[in-house]
C-alpha cells in the first residue's frame, strides 16, 4: 500500500479523496493554484504544493508541475479526482513512465473510451447498442448542418474530449446547428484543449441512467448497480439518486452485463461509468464512458456500503477487488443534490464571492466511512468565510442523503435543504427545493427534459410551491414576540419607554414586503406564549399553528415542532429591502416580512412606494465574469436578440444579447475586463 499520495485536483472531490487516505493510513499532498492558496483541501492535506496562476490552463491542467510535486514530496502515487486531467490518457501514461502509479485505470483504457468518438466504435464492436450518428470529427459549421439534415433534427453536437456539460448543444434546426457547433467547439478548445467535435441523433424523452463499475489488474470487473441522473439542467446533473425508480431488474441486469464486456473489452481498472440514454420501453443505448471516479459517486456509496475511492486506491496498489458481483448490495435509497453558486431567479447565473455563512446541515454518513448510512452527508471543498472563485465550476456542496425507500430519501433531503445555511453568494437551494416537491418528480414520471419542460420560461419564486405558505408568516409572529420578550427583560429601560411583552399585547400584522410595491397585509396573534420553553400558539388567517421551538434569537436555523410535526426553518434579519425585517425560508419558499403592531401596520400603508431606477438602456452584466467579446460599436443598429456581449465566467460562456431595437451609444466597458454584476457593458441611446 502507498505511503503517501498526491491529489491532482481542488475543492470537494480532493477533500473527499483526502478523507479516504487518511481513514487508510496514507498521507497525502494537494496541490493549488493561486486562487486557492486559503482553500480547505490545502489545509486538510498533510502537504501542499503551488503550481502557478489561478486559471486552470496554467495550473491543475499543467502535467509537468504536478508530476514535479510528485517527486518533490515523495508521492508514490497520483489520484486526479474528476475533471482537469482524470480522463487525459497522455497524463496518465506521463506518470506510469516517471515510475508514479495512477490511480485510476491505465492510459491505454482512457484512450480507447475517454475519446467519444472511438468509444462509440468500440461500444459498436462489441456489440454494445449504439445512438445513430456520425462518430468522425466533423471539419466546419456548414458540415454540421448538412450531417444533422441528414441524421434529422434534433441533434445533439459534442465535443469529443467534453464532459460535464461543456462543448455540448441540442440543436433542433439549421441555424441552431450552426451556432452550436462553433460554440462548442470554442468551449472544448477553451476546456479540454481539444477541439473535436462530433453530431449524433437525440433521443427525445430520454433517460439517462449510468452503471458504476469497479475492476481490478486481475480481471475481474463488477457492476456496482445503476444511477438515475435524468434531472438535468442544460446537461448539467442536477438531483442524482440509486436505484432509478424506472427501469426493471433485467434492464438491471442487461445493463450491467454489457458495461462490464465493455470493460473487459479495454482490460479496465479502477472506477469508471458507463452512460446510457434509456427509451420509454426500457431499450437502452450506449452514451459514453467516464473513465474516472463521477461528481454522483456518493449514491452508489450509500446503496453499496463501499468506499469507491479505498477501492481505486486498492487496485491501483494491485490488491484483488474484494467481493464478487453476487455480494454488491443494494440497500435503500440514496439522492443527491449538488449545491452550486448560482442564482436561480436570474436564470441560474453564476454567483462568485465570498461564503459569509456556510453551515451545512449535520452530518450522520461520513465520506469515509460507509458504515454510518441512512443518514446525511455532505461533500464539500468549502468553508465558512470561503470563497468561491470565479475560475473554477460552479459547485459549492453535494448533499448526499440515504433513506429506507425513496419517500424517505425525499422527505429526508428536503428536511438537509431547510437546514443548510449558505450566504454570501446565491444557491439553487431554492430550486432544489421546488423540483423536490414537484408531483412528477415524487411520482418518478420525468426524462432528460424534465426541467425544459416544467420551468421553460426560467424559474421564479412563484414556482417554488409550498403546502402551507402563511406557516412562514406565523413563525415570523413566532420570532418577533420572541425578540419582545427579549427586549422586555433588559434592564435600565426609561420609564415609559419599556417593552412590554405581557400576554395583552399580542395582536400584530405580517407585511409581506415585494419589490413592486405591492406589499400584503396578513393580521396574526401570538397566545400562550412561554418564553421558557418556546410555545405559542400562532394565528394568521384564521389557520392556529402550535410552535414549540426554544432556538435562540441569534440562530439563523430553527427547529421544532407545528401542531406536533417537526420542522426546520431559516429565520434572519435583515434584508435588502428592509434592515428591519425578517427573511424566513422554508421548504424553498422565502419571504421578506415586517412584523409589527396594527396601527404601524396602518401607517406603513400610506407610505409612498419608490420605484427602482430606470435601466432598461443599458446592457448589464448579469454576473460577475470575464467580458471575453463586445459585438457592437457606438452608432451601430441593433435588433432585439442581437448578440451584444460575451461573459466567461466558471468556464461557461454566457451570450447577452439585445432585449430591444435600438442604436448604440456607448461601450462602457472594453474586451478582457472583470465586470461585477449589474455593471453597465453597453447604453443605447
Amino acid at each position: 500500500m502507498f505511503s503517501k499520495i498526491l491529489i491532482a485536483n481542488r475543492g470537494e472531490i480532493a477533500c473527499r479523496v483526502i478523507a479516504t487516505a487518511r481513514r487508510m493510513g496514507i498521507r497525502t499532498v494537494a496541490v493549488y493554484s493561486d486562487a486557492d492558496r486559503e482553500a480547505r483541501h490545502v489545509q486538510l492535506a498533510d502537504e501542499a504544493v503551488h503550481i502557478g496562476p489561478a486559471a486552470s490552463r496554467d495550473s491543475y491542467l499543467q502535467a509537468e508541475k504536478i508530476i514535479a510535486a510528485c517527486k518533490q514530496t515523495g508521492a508514490e502515487a497520483v489520484h486526479p479526482g474528476y475533471g482537469f486531467l482524470s480522463e487525459n490518457a497522455a497524463f496518465a501514461q506521463r506518470v506510469e513512465e516517471e515510475g508514479i502509479v495512477f490511480i485510476g485505470p491505465k492510459h491505454y483504457s482512457i484512450a480507447a473510451m475517454g475519446d467519444k468518438i472511438e468509444s462509440k466504435k468500440l461500444a459498436g464492436t462489441a456489440g454494445v447498442n449504439c445512438i445513430p450518428g456520425v462518430n468522425d470529427a466533423i471539419e466546419s459549421p456548414e458540415k454540421a448542418v448538412v450531417i444533422a439534415q441528414g441524421i434529422g433534427y434534433p441533434v445533439m453536437i459534442k465535443a469529443s474530449a467534453g464532459g460535464g456539460g461543456k462543448g455540448l448543444r441540442v440543436a433542433y434546426n439549421d441555424k441552431e446547428a450552426l451556432e452550436g457547433f462553433s460554440s462548442c467547439r470554442n468551449e472544448a478548445r477553451n476546456s479540454f484543449g481539444d477541439d473535436r467535435v462530433f453530431i449524433e441523433k437525440f433521443v427525445e424523452e430520454p433517460r439517462h441512467i449510468e452503471i458504476q463499475l469497479i475492476g481490478d489488474a486481475h480481471g475481474n470487473v463488477l457492476y456496482l448497480n445503476e444511477r438515475e441522473c435524468s434531472i438535468q439542467r442544460r446537461h448539467q446533473k442536477v438531483i442524482e439518486e440509486a436505484p432509478s425508480p424506472f427501469i426493471s431488474e433485467a434492464t438491471r441486469k442487461a445493463m450491467g452485463e454489457q458495461a462490464v464486456a465493455l470493460a473487459k473489452a479495454v482490460k479496465y481498472q479502477s472506477a469508471g461509468t458507463v452512460e446510457f440514454v434509456v427509451g420509454k420501453d426500457q431499450s437502452f443505448y450506449f452514451l459514453e464512458m467516464n473513465t474516472r471516479l463521477q461528481v454522483e459517486h456518493p449514491v452508489t456509496e450509500a446503496i453499496t456500503g463501499l468506499d469507491l475511492v479505498e477501492l481505486m486506491i486498492r487496485v491501483a496498489a494491485g490488491e484483488v477487488l474484494p467481493l464478487t458481483q453476487a455480494e454488491v448490495k443494494r440497500d435503500g435509497w440514496a439522492m443527491e443534490c449538488r449545491i452550486n453558486a448560482e442564482d436561480p431567479f436570474r436564470n441560474f447565473l453564476p454567483s462568485t464571492g465570498r461564503l459569509v455563512r456556510f453551515a451545512p446541515p449535520a452530518q450522520t454518513m461520513w465520506q469515509s466511512n460507509v458504515a454510518h448510512l441512512h443518514g446525511v452527508r455532505v461533500d464539500t471543498g468549502v468553508q465558512d468565510g470561503g470563497e468561491i472563485p470565479m475560475f473554477y465550476d460552479s459547485m459549492i456542496a453535494k448533499l448526499i442523503v440515504h433513506g429506507h425507500d425513496r419517500a424517505n430519501a425525499i422527505a429526508k433531503m428536503r428536511e438537509a435543504l431547510n437546514g443548510f445555511v449558505i450566504r454570501g453568494v446565491s444557491s439553487n437551494i431554492p430550486f432544489q427545493s421546488a423540483l423536490l416537491a414537484h408531483p412528477k418528480f415524487v411520482n418518478g414520471d420525468f426524462n432528460t427534459g424534465f426541467i425544459a419542460e416544467n420551468y421553460a420560461h426560467g424559474f421564479r419564486a412563484e414556482d417554488v410551491p409550498h403546502e402551507d405558505p402563511d406557516f412562514l408568516l406565523a413563525l415570523a409572529a413566532f420570532v418577533r414576540r420572541k425578540s419582545r420578550e427579549r427586549a422586555a427583560a433588559i434592564s435600565g429601560q426609561l420609564p415609559g419607554y419599556a417593552v412590554n411583552a405581557d400576554n395583552a399585547a399580542n395582536d400584530y400584522v405580517v407585511v409581506t414586503l415585494a419589490a413592486d410595491g405591492q406589499h400584503s397585509y396578513s393580521p396574526a396573534r401570538v397566545d400562550e406564549f412561554v418564553g421558557t420553553t418556546g410555545f405559542a400558539r400562532v394565528t394568521v388567517a384564521q389557520k392556529e399553528y402550535e410552535i414549540d421551538c426554544s432556538a435562540r434569537l441569534n440562530d439563523i436555523v430553527i427547529a421544532g415542532q407545528v401542531n406536533g410535526a417537526p420542522f426546520t426553518a431559516q429565520v434572519e434579519r435583515g434584508t435588502a429591502v428592509s434592515p428591519l425585517a425578517l427573511r424566513v425560508q422554508h421548504n424553498g419558499r422565502r419571504v421578506d416580512v415586517l412584523v409589527m403592531s396594527p396601527r404601524m401596520a396602518e401607517l406603513h400603508r400610506l407610505m409612498p412606494f419608490k420605484a427602482p431606477p430606470d435601466m432598461s438602456r443599458f446592457v448589464l452584466s448579469p454576473m460577475p465574469g470575464l467580458l471575453v467579446d463586445v459585438a457592437v460599436v457606438p452608432g451601430q443598429k441593433v435588433q432585439a436578440g442581437e448578440r451584444v456581449a460575451v461573459i466567461e465566467a466558471m468556464k461557461m460562456e454566457n451570450v447577452l444579447f439585445a432585449a430591444a431595437d435600438g442604436v448604440v451609444g456607448k461601450v462602457l466597458a472594453s474586451k478582457g475586463a472583470s465586470l461585477a454584476v449589474d455593471q453597465p457593458i453597453v447604453e443605447f441611446v
